[in-house]
C-alpha cells in the first residue's frame, strides 16, 4: 500500500516511488529504496513537496514506519521521537562533489529540454505540411535560426547524448542530421545564410517520406525494383512538398541531393560531387551515418564507433574529401553513445564529445561503488594519464557493467555550449 509523505520527512530506508520518467529525475528507477544521504540530499532537492512510498517495502523498524505513516497521514506519532541531532559540519569534498553533481544534472536536464523542444517544433512544422504551408517554413526556419544562435557563439560546441524523441524515429533522424550538419557547417566556416540553409534543408530533407506508404519510408535489402523505386521518390515528392513552402534554393538544394554521392553512385540524379552544392555533401554524409547507427528496426545498427570506421573506410571515395574529414575530426573517432574500455581498464560510455577536442571525451565510468544516479562524468581533457583502450559492442561488456552504463537502442544528439578553457594540445588516446 502506498502512502503519500513530504520530501523533507524522508528517511534512509523508505522505499519511494517518484513520478515521471528519467528525464524528471537522476536516478535509474523511479521505485527504490533510499540508502544514502546522497540520494536523501538529491531527492530534496528536485523541488518535489511530497512522494509517495511502501511502507511494506521500506527497511525501517517498525515503530519508524508506523510513526512516518502517522506523520505522513497527519496523527501524532506512536511515541515521542527524541529530538533529532544536530547534523555533523559538512565535509568540503563531499560539498564540492555534490555542487558538481547539482551542475551535471542541471546540464543534462536543459540539453534533454532543448532537444524535446526542438522535436516538438519539428512535429509541428511537419503536421501542417498539406494544410499550412507558410506555417511549418515559418516553425522550420525558426527552428533552425535557435540552433544556430546557440552554434555561432564563441565557445566550443559539445555533442552529446541524449535521450531521444520518445520513440519518435523520423523527429530523432531530422534532428540528428540537422544537429551534425549544422556543426560541420560551423567547423568548415560557412557563411551564415548557408548554414540557415543547411540547418532548414537538414530538417527537412525527408519531408517527402510523409507521401508514401509507411512499409517505403526506409529503405531495406529485400526490397524489389519496383519497392525500391517507391522509396527513392520521397526526393521527389520533398521537392514538391520544399517548393510548397517556398524553401530558399540552398535549402531545396539539400532535399534533391541528400542521397547523391560525390563518386556518381548516389541517386536519383547520379551526380558527381562538383554538381553537388556544399551543404548538400554534408546532409548526404550525416544522413548515411545517422541511418547506419540508427537502422529500421530489422536491419542490426552499427555503434557510432563502427559507423565513422565504416564510413572512413568505404566512403573516402564516395563522399567528398573534405567534408568527411571533417566529420571524422567532429565526431571523433569515439563518437557520442559509443561503449570502450578505458586504458586503465575500466568500461565506460562516451556522453560527450568536444567538437573542437574529439580524442579526449567525456565519459560515463561504470564503477560498482557509486550509484549510477550519483556518478560524475570523468572528463577526460582533464585526465592526461587515461585514454580509451578500445570500443566495445553492448554484448561484450559484462551483464552489471551493461545495467549500469544503460545504452540506449536509439542514438541521439543534440549539442550544448561548453565553458571557455585554455587551448590544449590534441594527443591520440
Amino acid at each position: 500500500m502506498l502512502s503519500t509523505i513530504a520530501v523533507e520527512k524522508l528517511r534512509i530506508g523508505m522505499y519511494v516511488h517518484l513520478e515521471g520518467g528519467w528525464l524528471s529525475h537522476p536516478f535509474p528507477r523511479s521505485a527504490f529504496l533510499i540508502g544514502s544521504d546522497e540520494q536523501l540530499a538529491t531527492l530534496r532537492g528536485l523541488g518535489l513537496k511530497q512522494v509517495r512510498w511502501s511502507p511494506d517495502k521500506s527497511e525501517l523498524p517498525a515503530e519508524a514506519c508506523a510513526d512516518a505513516a502517522a506523520k505522513a497521514a497527519g496523527a501524532e506519532p506512536a511515541t515521542e521521537a527524541a529530538a533529532p541531532a544536530a547534523p555533523p559540519e559538512p565535509d568540503p569534498v563531499q560539498l564540492e562533489r555534490r555542487r558538481a553533481l547539482e551542475a551535471q544534472r542541471a546540464t543534462v536536464q536543459r540539453c534533454e529540454r532543448q532537444y524535446g523542444e526542438a522535436a516538438r517544433h519539428w512535429r509541428e512544422a511537419t503536421a501542417v505540411l498539406g494544410t499550412r504551408p507558410d506555417a511549418a517554413l515559418k516553425c522550420s526556419t525558426a527552428l533552425a535560426e535557435g540552433m544556430l544562435t546557440e552554434l555561432l557563439g564563441d565557445c566550443d560546441i559539445a555533442i552529446r547524448l541524449v535521450n531521444g524523441a520518445g520513440g519518435d524515429r523520423a523527429a530523432a533522424h531530422a534532428l540528428n542530421v540537422s544537429v551534425m550538419s549544422m556543426l560541420i557547417g560551423r567547423t568548415l566556416k560557412l557563411p551564415q545564410a548557408d548554414l540557415l540553409d543547411l540547418g532548414v534543408g537538414a530538417l527537412m530533407h525527408d519531408i517527402g517520406k510523409f507521401d508514401l506508404p509507411e512499409r517505403l519510408r526506409h529503405a531495406e535489402d529485400g526490397f524489389t525494383a519496383a519497392e525500391t523505386s517507391g522509396y527513392r521518390d520521397h526526393v521527389a515528392k520533398g521537392l514538391v512538398q520544399g517548393r510548397r513552402l517556398g524553401l530558399s534554393p540552398g535549402a531545396l538544394a539539400v532535399l534533391a541531393q541528400h542521397h547523391e554521392h560525390a563518386d556518381g553512385t548516389g541517386f536519383p540524379l547520379r551526380l558527381t560531387g562538383e554538381k553537388m552544392t556544399q551543404p548538400a555533401r554534408i546532409v548526404a554524409i550525416v544522413n548515411r551515418y545517422d541511418n547506419l547507427c540508427n537502422p529500421p528496426a530489422r536491419v542490426h545498427p552499427l555503434t557510432p564507433h563502427e559507423a565513422v570506421s565504416m564510413l572512413f573506410a568505404q566512403g573516402r571515395n564516395r563522399f567528398d574529401a573534405q567534408v568527411l574529414s571533417a566529420f571524422i575530426r567532429m565526431m571523433g573517432v569515439y563518437p557520442a553513445g559509443s561503449l570502450v574500455q578505458l586504458t586503465d581498464d575500466r568500461y565506460a560510455m562516451v556522453v560527450g564529445v568536444n567538437s573542437s577536442r574529439p580524442l579526449k571525451p567525456r565519459v560515463l565510468v561504470h564503477d560498482p561503488k557509486v550509484p549510477r544516479s550519483e556518478a560524475l562524468l570523468l572528463n577526460l581533457e582533464e585526465q592526461p594519464e587515461i585514454g580509451i583502450r578500445r570500443s566495445l559492442v553492448a554484448a561484450k561488456l559484462p551483464p552489471a557493467t551493461l545495467e549500469y552504463l544503460d545504452p540506449r537502442p536509439r542514438v541521439a544528439y543534440y549539442f550544448e555550449a561548453l565553458a571557455p578553457t585554455s587551448p590544449r594540445p590534441e594527443t591520440a588516446a
